[in-house]
């Protein structure tokens, strides 16, 4: 893969990517079942926060996503937002790094002896 010299690629780049080359794949399949299988791909493999930023994009006009992917966002499953999942400002999550795990802006208290 080649990259423009001093090009860093963001992560909507790589999604766009990623979402396109599983769009790829399918292309050579009947176009339902190219569609069905693109969304059955990204159900089962990316996890809803990859899935939420991926409808946060196509929201926004859905630059740079091949047409089966969109067509396939109508069979994808969207994501519950963030806080309405419980999960907002300050919620715990287990198993995870950061102020989501009740860690403090602070940075890492002492634990205690």
């Amino acid at each position: 893969m080649s990259h423009d010299e001093g090009h860093i690629m963001s992560t909507s780049e790589k999604l766009v990517r990623m979402a396109n080359q599983i769009a790829a794949f399918f292309h050579s399949k009947p176009r339902e079942e190219g569609i069905a299988g693109v969304a059955e791909h990204i159900n089962k493999f990316w996890e809803p926060r990859m899935r939420r930023q991926l409808f946060e994009m196509l929201d926004n006009g859905g630059e740079g996503f091949n047409e089966l992917v969109v067509a396939a966002s109508a069979r994808i499953k969207r994501p519950a937002a963030p806080e309405a999942a419980g999960l907002g400002p300050g919620a715990v999550v287990p198993g995870r790094k950061g102020l989501g795990a009740g860690e403090s802006k602070a940075g890492i208290a002492a634990s205690p002896k």
